[in-house]
């Protein structure tokens, strides 16, 4: 608002001196007419020559007049709109930006420069355990500088962009999603503090399961998925502006103390250039084939991640289909599927009862649609959270 108001008054400033450049100017060829009318009165006759050359020099006068005052209206413009850009471009803020009332400044900058526990990494940086001299402990990732290459305004606006889409997702809140608490930016590095998540992500979760270290049943990983598309839903359908998350897959799957999943880094891979160095398992044809990316590609993500709940095996190992390795979960899971074997797939830890097999086979089915080459063919995230309820009762 205070913005619009400077952008009004600077405009009427600029108004103001066109009219008063203007009307100084027929002043003056208003004067220079009288004094060549007095000049005419006088007892001298004035030649037909002299006549011509004295309106000629007028109407140069004139002329030279006017566009001297357009030039120099179009040079204020220009520069009154430079100005105006500036004030209102995102100032690049320093230190501390908090959107907790339980985290402070001071407490923050106390704990990132004191003892962290290094949780886990990805290409877009490290995670850590930080704990705040109020008992509070928060994890807090610390990403990998967005100035690698490029000029210094190209990096500047990366910041911009990188600073505007924080304050954007702080103001996100839905249960299935990480609530950014704060951010600090020090130097070129940006470390963003969210709420600790105990039982880490669904893939530290998943590797303890293939490796014996935990069990987890179906209804678990059921409730799993349903909160993940869940959180789709809302960030896709609820927002004011729809936001993609660009990068799920499970390392970005949080669960709390009660395995409740949420989605973190929602929409930052479009901004941070080392989330484009690779293609994953998790990313759909279209995002790595034409660089497009729709909501029906965080489908496709969704999709993988249910196929590793379902079955158990990790994406990103080579599968076996019509007797030739190299091939994908997805394609794994089609091919099992036509072949009326679909429950080879299932994983052999989980399989108990026969409404759960039941259950987890139509789970085989939504998770093969979802996988589709070909993004119409793929459920939107409203469609799956009614499809996925229906197999439960939550």
């Amino acid at each position: 608002m205070e913005q619009r108001r400077r952008s009004n008054t600077i405009y009427l400033l600029l108004l103001f001196f066109f009219l008063v450049f203007t009307s100084r100017t027929s002043t003056s060829s208003s004067c220079r007419r009288r004094k060549v009318k007095h000049l005419s009165t006088t007892p001298l006759s004035s030649t037909p020559l002299e006549s011509t050359i004295t309106s000629k020099v007028i109407t140069f006068s004139i002329a030279s007049g006017i566009l001297t005052g357009l030039v120099s209206a179009l040079v204020l413009a220009f520069l009154v709109r430079s100005i105006v850009k500036y004030m209102k471009q995102t100032p690049i803020l320093k230190g501390p930006v908090v959107f907790s009332p339980e985290l402070t400044p001071k407490s923050l900058h106390g704990a990132l420069g004191n003892g962290i526990h290094l949780l886990g990494s990805d290409p877009n940086g490290k995670y850590h355990k930080v704990v705040l001299d109020n008992g509070l402990v928060v994890a807090v990732k610390r990403l990998c500088s967005p100035e690698a290459s490029g000029s210094s305004t190209s990096r500047n606006s990366v910041k911009r962009r990188l600073q505007k889409e924080l304050e954007l997702l702080a103001e996100i809140r839905h249960r299935n999603l990480m609530s950014l608490r704060a951010y600090v930016r020090e130097s070129n590095e940006f470390s963003l503090v969210y709420d600790y998540m105990p039982n880490g992500s669904l893939e530290d979760v998943m590797t303890k399961v293939r490796g014996k270290e935990l069990e987890l049943g179906w209804e678990v990983r059921l409730r799993v998925a349903v909160g993940i598309v869940q959180g789709l839903q809302y960030i896709h359908f609820s927002c004011d502006h729809q936001v993609l998350h660009y990068n799920l897959k499970p390392t970005n799957v949080m669960l709390d103390s009660e395995f409740e999943p949420r989605l973190a880094d929602c929409g930052l891979a479009k901004i941070m250039a080392a989330s484009h160095t690779g293609v994953s398992c998790y990313s759909a044809p279209e995002s790595s084939q034409s660089n497009r990316y729709t909501d029906k590609s965080d489908i496709f993500s969704f999709g993988m991640i249910l196929g590793l709940l379902l079955t158990g095996r990790d994406p990103t190992q080579p599968f076996c289909v019509d007797g030739a390795s190299g091939g994908s979960l997805g394609q794994w899971l089609k091919h099992l599927q036509q072949s009326g074997e679909a429950r080879e797939a299932l994983d052999k830890s989980i399989l108990g009862e026969e409404v759960e097999e039941d259950e987890m086979l139509m789970a085989l089915r939504i998770t093969i649609i979802c996988l589709s080459d070909f993004p119409a063919d793929r459920p939107s995230s409203d469609e799956l959270v009614h499809m996925l309820t229906q197999l439960h009762s939550f």
